[in-house]
């Protein structure tokens, strides 16, 4: 761009030049000078009705499709309501652009009451990002993108902000392009390599943890665990990566006691992409008696929560492929296979008395979905305990679902997010009927879009698991039920079609039909209605 141009236009032409193609966001005063540049580079703009879901529905597009999303809001209360999506990406690893407008160059230190005007909005999204950045011209915005594409693109990918003073916006320069920076992949160092081979060439009995960060890494996951005829389990963010009816699959949800006996019972474990959090175990650390093996992008991820014996810090793609390389070949994988059907078998049994609750939906879902599908959950009953565990998956980036900060709200948004980014994948939103509420006004957006979205709402009556977790601790049951709420009449007010299932019968024909509607479909479903 060797002609003057407003800082508005620097930055859609810098985000196009990185891939951009998808923004979301809302327009407001303080940020018209992007909007009006948005068409002439050919990025498409979705409006979603708040800024959360459009954080949201941002981070389920990196989600499916493996590239960053991009939220574009504008000042003060708007970029705060996008601050929990933010920090929910910040949580799972997902890289999502947040972009703003800032308060003029020149104003004053302590504030004069300017419109949106905060004490330090830079510094209120530096706490949930990776990043906070204020650039001071028109020239700089160029470089500030090409560093957060950087920045999102090394490492443990996590989400960034840029503000940009909005007098900038306006402001004409001339911003040299800055061209996206090559990024290759980490390489492991050679003699942790061998070390995490030797260990594994005397193994009996391996298994591998598969996380989040193992989404870009399935053939060589795939083809280590076949060479070692090790069982694979994996995490709410690892679903999928892992097929689940490979006969070396365990399958998701490492809180079982199934998969805490199996590691146990393992000599070595290979942890991929994956902190071990609580937010997965649930029920506290494992117990590794046997040798542990990580490999992370993060250095620090990968000494959290359990030391190892080997550390590789690498992209778990290249990590995977030259482990692989060091392994002699086995003869047998039948033992491991054995372990693996052991293990699974106690796992579902496990998983299934668990979400006994929610068994006619995740068999519903597991009809329908097929091997393409895209499930993603809100942070409800009917995910954590139903579709995490009893729902397969068979590919990377299949199960989204909002596992670190736990946020209600994420569905829907984040289901708009993912069927834009791959439109020709059945997509599933599921929620309960308190979550739906955060953002139940996203179902406008998706009907203005056209979407063949199904929305399932399991309804319990409110907020079930603090319902239940106050009944545990003897503590007075209250605040936790909700008014009914008649969510077809809601749907249909909001240009979806809404009706309701009884049974698992009308349940799959709903979800059927819906998946090629002319628009999104709720479908409420009652608890008793689930079992």
């Amino acid at each position: 761009m060797s002609e003057k141009c407003t800082g508005g236009e620097a930055l859609v032409a810098a985000l196009r030049a990185h891939g951009a193609d998808t923004v979301f966001g809302i327009p407001g005063t303080h940020n018209l000078p992007v909007y009006a540049a948005l068409a002439r580079h050919g990025l498409r703009h979705v409006s979603p009705r708040h800024e959360q879901g459009a954080g949201f529905a941002a981070d389920g597009w990196a989600r499916a499709s493996g590239r960053p999303g991009v939220c574009v809001t504008t000042t003060g209360p708007a970029l705060l309501n996008a601050a929990t999506a933010a920090a929910q990406a910040y949580s799972d690893s997902v890289p999502v652009l947040f972009v703003s407008p800032g308060l003029p160059l020149r104003h004053p230190g302590q504030g004069n009451g300017f419109l949106h005007e905060l004490k330090d909005q830079r510094a209120a999204f530096d706490a949930v990002v990776a990043y906070s950045h204020r650039v001071t011209s028109v020239e700089e915005i160029p470089l500030a993108v090409a560093c957060a594409y950087a920045a999102m693109g090394t490492g443990r990918p996590r989400p960034v902000h840029l503000e940009i003073p909005l007098d900038l916006l306006d402001e004409c320069a001339v911003a040299p392009p800055v061209a996206p920076v090559p990024l290759p992949p980490a390489v492991p160092s050679e003699p942790q390599i061998r070390a995490a081979a030797r260990l594994l060439a005397d193994s009996v009995r391996p298994v591998v943890i598969a996380g989040g960060g193992s989404s870009g890494a399935a053939p060589g996951l795939r083809a280590l665990a076949e060479r070692l005829g090790a069982p694979v389990v994996t995490t709410a963010n690892g679903k999928g990566v892992f097929p689940d009816d490979h006969l070396l699959a365990v399958g998701a949800g490492l809180h079982h006691g199934a998969v805490h006996d199996l590691v146990r019972d393992s000599d070595v474990v290979v942890a991929v992409g994956t902190e071990l959090a609580p937010s997965d175990l649930w029920c506290g650390p494992f117990e590794i008696p046997g040798d542990l093996i990580r490999i992370d992008i993060d250095a620090r991820s990968v000494i959290t929560n359990a030391l190892p014996d080997v550390a590789i810090v690498s992209d778990a793609a290249t990590a995977l492929t030259v482990l692989h390389r060091h392994l002699p070949e086995r003869a047998t994988t039948a033992q491991g296979v054995g372990r693996a059907a052991r293990s699974r078998q106690a796992r579902t049994a496990q998983a299934r008395a668990e979400g006994a609750d929610h068994l006619v939906l995740t068999e519903v879902l597991s009809q329908v979905l097929g091997r393409e599908g895209i499930l993603v959950g809100d942070s409800a009953m009917s995910c954590y305990y139903g579709a995490l565990s009893n729902t397969p998956a068979y590919r990377p980036r299949s199960f989204l679902y909002p596992t670190g900060l736990g946020t209600l709200g994420y569905g829907l948004p984040a289901a708009v997010g993912a069927k834009l980014a791959r439109p020709g994948a059945p997509v599933v939103a599921l929620h309960g009927d308190g979550g739906l509420m955060f953002t139940v006004q996203e179902l406008a957006a998706a009907a203005q879009l056209r979407l063949p979205l199904p929305v399932i709402v399991t309804d319990n009556g409110g907020y079930g698991e603090i319902r239940n977790e106050m009944a545990e601790r003897g503590d007075p049951v209250h605040a936790v039920g909700l008014f009914a709420v008649d969510f077809p009449a809601t749907a249909r007010a909001l240009g979806c079609h809404g009706l309701s299932a009884e049974d698992g019968d009308t349940l799959a024909h709903a979800l059927e039909q819906a998946l090629v509607a002319d628009r999104p479909t709720l479908i409420h479903l009652p608890e008793s209605a689930a079992r």
